[in-house]
């Protein structure tokens, strides 16, 4: 009798790309018919397939059977400001292409394998995964969708299209303009770090730190709300200089907390955000931040998997350049703040 640990486990469309010498892109395309395929290319895949005995799964079948002008999208935090921008500038971009948008949200109760399951049953001809954690894209790891499929993060992924703005080169631009007007002790106020973009820019803030030979101190980790940067602006330490917060959110209920403890903005704290909020050149003082182009993300996204889908050679990997907008919250370091001589 056959039992769990006895039963072969069943290749999956990387190990048949991999014994092919071909992308995983490529195997989707044969499974899918794509007259792009040299007929060698398209005999040697399907020899390898025959070899593992492999069998392209349900949900990709279906996601694959049918033409419906719609773009599926994979949402995780769709609440979030990051997520949720990008969602909206996909479903702006994909309708003036003529192409409508399902997406689904990711939560407790919905698996990121029940999101795609449920986008089969409709039928989708692209689907785009807004991921800003990891968990999310192990689905798409461990197989193919069978149709062009595009992973909005900041790092590369092996053998999917992944777009982003550049993370790191967005908290580079914060950092760089703090250091440049002399900051040293500077604090990070990071978003939760099982987040992608959060540990980017926790990295880089570290990073460039180092460089210009000072010592990080510990990080602060949010929750991306306001309430919590509140929480970390009550209890700033009095060596701090300047922070910089991982989303303007936090950066408002930091400058709330250190306003009701006396403490200036920039006279005594410079203070960078994150985003670029619609309200943050009204925020008291308004915020230096730095931009993320979610239109451009959303256009991108859907010229990427309409140009993939219509068979085009695509990047596999592309950036968006982020922008520093500097406004009145951020000035070079004066004398020690209040209560420093005490401490």
């Amino acid at each position: 009798m056959s039992t769990a640990a006895n039963t072969p486990k069943a290749a999956n469309i990387r190990q048949v790309a991999t014994l092919a010498g071909v992308s995983h892109m490529t195997v989707s395309r044969v499974i899918n018919d794509h007259p792009s395929i040299a007929p060698a290319t398209r005999e040697r895949v399907l020899e390898v397939m025959r070899h593992l005995n492999y069998r392209p799964n349900s949900a990709a079948r279906a996601l694959a059977s049918r033409t419906t002008r719609r773009i599926g999208v994979i949402v995780d935090s769709v609440v979030e400001f990051g997520p949720g921008s990008t969602l909206r500038a996909i479903e702006d971009a994909a309708h003036d292409r003529g192409y409508t948008v399902s997406s689904i949200a990711v939560d407790r109760a919905v698996t990121p394998h029940d999101a795609l399951e449920s986008l089969a049953a409709i039928g989708i001809d692209a689907l785009c995964l807004i991921s800003p954690r990891t968990d999310s894209i192990d689905l798409l790891r461990e197989g193919s969708t069978g149709i062009p499929t595009l992973v909005v993060k900041p790092e590369p992924e092996p053998d999917l299209l992944t777009l982003s703005v550049d993370q790191r080169l967005g908290a580079s631009l914060a950092m760089q303009h703090l250091i440049a007007l002399g900051h040293r002790d500077i604090l990070h106020l990071a978003g939760p770090l099982d987040w992608l973009d959060a540990r980017a820019r926790e990295q880089v803030w570290r990073e460039q730190l180092v460089a210009a030979g000072a010592s990080p101190r510990p990080v602060a980790v949010g929750d991306w709300t306001s309430d919590s940067g509140y929480d970390v602006g009550r209890s700033l330490p009095t060596e701090v200089t300047a922070v910089f917060a991982a989303n303007d959110r936090m950066a408002l209920g930091l400058i709330h907390a250190l306003a009701e403890s006396g403490i200036r903005v920039p006279q005594d704290v410079s203070v960078v955000g994150f985003d670029d909020v619609p309200d943050a050149r009204h925020f008291l003082p308004p915020l230096t931040t730095v931009r993320q182009d979610f239109r451009a993300l959303g256009r991108l996204s859907v010229e990427t998997l309409l140009g993939e889908l219509e068979g085009l050679e695509v990047p596999q990997r592309r950036l968006i350049e982020p922008e520093l907008v500097v406004r009145a919250s951020t000035a070079p370091p004066t004398r020690a703040r209040s209560g420093d001589a005490a401490a």
